[in-house]
């Protein structure tokens, strides 16, 4: 068997290195897509709260009235 060549050697120590690093942009890249979906859904609820919020100052006043 020939043996393999310095070059084929070195190409895949690189080809190994891009899929890690590879593997390690789509982890982070899924984990921020993760974190926006769940900030969207903390804005709506900060939304809902202060709607209600809105409404309750409304009812006090005009009870206070």
């Amino acid at each position: 068997m020939a043996r393999k060549s310095r070059l084929t050697r070195v190409a895949v120590k690189i080809g190994t290195a891009m899929g890690k690093a590879d593997r390690k942009v789509q982890k982070v890249a899924k984990a921020g897509t993760l974190a926006r979906k769940e900030l969207d859904d903390i804005a709506k609820q900060v939304d809902a709260l202060k709607r209600q919020l809105q409404k309750t100052a409304k009812r006090l006043k005009h009870a206070l009235s």
